[in-house]
C-alpha cells in the first residue's frame, strides 16, 4: 500500500510573492506537476476557490462538496482535500499565513482565517447571482492585477482587494446567520482547537485541555457548546477521528499500530469509536479511500 496523501508546499514561480492566483483549466494543463491532483494531499497554504461555470465535485477532509457556479470553497492550511476531473471552470486563490500578516492587521488576519475554519462554517458558500457577480468582479480585479498589470503597486492592490472579498464572503456568511468573532468565547475556541489538534493522540481528557487553558472543565464545555453547539468531548471526538482518517490513509501502519498511536489500548477500542463516529470500520475507510 502507498502512502496517499500527498505533501504540499506553496510553490509559487513568483518568488517574491507569497500570494498566487490561477484557474481550474491551468491547473489541469500543467505537464510539470510533481504531485497527482486526484490523490489525497495536504497543503502548508491556504486556498479559495470560486466556480464561475460548471458542474462538479472536490474533496475536503475526506468528505465531497458538490460544486457549480456560484461555489465558493474554502481549505485551509494543512487540511486535506483532492480534485476530481470535473467539468468545472473558474479561478483558484492560493495565499500563506506570510501573505496575510504583511497586509492584514491582526484583527483582520484573525477574522479572516475564520472563513478556513471548518469547525466554525462549512468550507462551501452557495452565492445568489447578485453576490457571485459582485464576487467575480472583485477576484476579476486581482486576476488582472496579478497577471496583466504587474507593477510595483500591484502586491498591495492584490491585499486591499482580498481583503474586501473576504469581508464580503464574511457579510454573506454573517447574513446566513452565520456569526463570528461576534461569539463570545471564539478567540478561546481557537486555542482549543490548536491544543486539540496537536494533542489530541496523547490526551482525550477535557480536563487536561482546561487545565492547561488555565480555567475548568465546565467553562470548556461552554466554549464548545457556544462555537459549534458540541460538548467538549463531542467536539475532541470529531478532530480525533479525522486525525485518524489522516493516519489511514497516509501510512502503512496496521489498524493495531494505529490505534497504539492514537492513545488507545486495545485495537478493538479504536475499532467501537471509529465505527460510532464514521459507521465504518477502519479497513473499511482505508479500503473506500484508496
Amino acid at each position: 500500500m502507498k502512502n496517499s496523501i500527498q505533501q504540499i508546499k506553496f510553490n509559487n514561480k513568483r518568488k517574491d510573492s507569497q500570494f498566487d492566483l490561477t484557474t481550474f483549466d491551468a491547473i489541469f494543463s500543467k505537464k510539470d506537476l510533481d504531485h497527482t491532483l486526484t490523490d489525497f494531499q495536504q497543503i502548508d497554504f491556504y486556498m479559495l476557490m470560486m466556480i464561475t461555470a460548471g458542474k462538479g465535485m472536490h474533496t475536503v477532509d475526506f468528505t465531497d462538496y458538490t460544486l457549480q457556479e456560484g461555489s465558493i470553497l474554502s481549505i485551509r492550511k494543512d487540511q486535506i482535500h483532492k480534485f476530481f476531473k470535473n467539468d468545472v471552470q473558474g479561478y483558484v486563490l492560493l495565499f500563506t499565513d506570510t501573505f496575510l500578516v504583511h497586509f492584514f492587521n491582526e484583527v483582520e488576519v484573525f477574522k479572516s482565517l475564520q472563513l478556513f475554519n471548518e469547525l466554525i462554517t462549512s468550507p462551501k458558500l452557495q452565492l445568489n447571482a447578485p453576490d457571485f457577480q459582485i464576487t467575480k468582479n472583485l477576484i476579476d480585479e486581482i486576476a488582472s492585477e496579478y497577471n496583466q498589470i504587474k507593477d510595483e503597486h500591484s502586491m498591495s492592490v492584490i491585499g486591499s482587494l482580498l481583503h474586501i472579498l473576504f469581508r464580503k464572503i464574511y457579510r454573506i456568511k454573517t447574513f446566513d446567520n452565520i456569526v463570528f468573532s461576534e461569539k463570545k468565547y471564539l478567540s478561546s475556541f481557537i486555542q482549543l482547537q490548536l491544543l486539540v489538534e496537536n494533542q489530541c493522540f496523547k490526551t482525550k481528557k477535557v480536563s487536561d485541555y482546561a487545565s492547561q487553558m488555565n480555567i475548568s472543565s465546565k467553562t470548556v464545555n461552554t466554549i464548545t457548546n457556544t462555537i459549534i453547539h458540541k460538548s467538549a468531548k463531542e467536539f475532541i471526538d470529531t478532530v480525533l477521528t479525522t486525525q485518524i482518517k489522516r493516519l489511514l490513509i497516509n501510512t502503512r501502519l496496521s489498524v493495531k499500530e494505529i490505534a497504539f498511536q492514537s492513545g488507545f489500548e486495545e485495537s478493538t477500542n479504536l475499532y467501537k469509536f471509529f465505527k460510532k463516529n464514521t459507521s465504518l470500520t477502519p479497513e473499511a475507510f482505508r479500503k473506500a479511500n484508496q
